[in-house]
């Protein structure tokens, strides 16, 4: 089976059944500046959801802790993740030191002023910045964008467009999310050392990229090796 063809059996395949959300969707041919998204959480969602990495149906993760409401479309960027690169790059700009990815897709933040009422949807967005955050030792940001074309935010270039108090709650939700009540003097889970532009948060989403490529590889390649091992013929990559 040659290269085209197998891309071809790989698309047929994608007519068939439903693509997984984070290995099946690529981020777009505007990658890394605008980025296709997959939204699980909308803003008054009063439970969290999240992507089941096993099936790729959305699940319930945990209802949302006390008051605590995320002000924005929240989700990923498909065939991204937080490894080696992203940790070498927090400790970098930080000056930490054992520091790990946190082991999932990079997290995106999307500003839009319409009322989306749901999750599970895809949408394209333009990277504006980023928060650099730190979650039980490891690097876990979030990428702040705006949806494309949005009448309100669509404009804006970089986060320091943004209307800042917009921008605040957004990172109070993060830093506040994990906190009991009853243990208000309890251990800092959670702390954002900078909030950076465009061009850094572009950096961000490009080593996302590289963790990606590195821990799971092109999907067209490993169809061709699951093809191998099945019918035992020599399929080029």
């Amino acid at each position: 089976m040659s290269n085209e063809n197998l891309k071809n059996a790989w698309q047929t395949l994608g007519l068939r059944y439903k693509a997984h959300p984070w290995h099946g969707i690529n981020a777009g041919k505007g990658a890394p500046e605008v980025v296709r998204c997959y939204i699980e959480v909308v803003p008054g969602d009063e439970m969290k959801y999240e992507i089941c990495k096993e099936t790729g149906y959305l699940m319930i993760d945990r209802p949302n802790k006390f008051s605590n409401v995320m002000p924005a479309l929240y989700g990923f960027i498909p065939q991204t993740y937080s490894a080696e690169s992203m940790a070498e790059f927090c400790m970098e700009r930080t000056g930490l030191k054992d520091l790990e990815g946190d082991g999932d897709p990079l997290d995106i933040c999307v500003l839009t002023d319409r009322n989306i009422p749901r999750g599970d949807l895809l949408l394209d967005a333009v990277v504006v910045g980023g928060f650099r955050m730190i979650d039980g030792g490891e690097a876990d940001d979030k990428i702040v964008a705006v949806l494309k074309d949005d009448h309100t935010y669509g404009d804006m270039k970089d986060i320091k467009d943004c209307p800042p108090k917009l921008i605040k709650r957004i990172k109070h939700y993060f830093l506040t999310y994990k906190e009991d009540p009853d243990h208000p003097e309890g251990p800092k889970e959670v702390d954002i050392t900078e909030t950076y532009g465009r061009e850094e948060a572009l950096e961000v989403v490009r080593r996302s990229f590289i963790d990606y490529n590195t821990h799971y590889g092109p999907l067209v390649e490993k169809l061709a090796k699951a093809l191998n091992d099945v019918i035992g013929s020599d399929i080029p990559a």
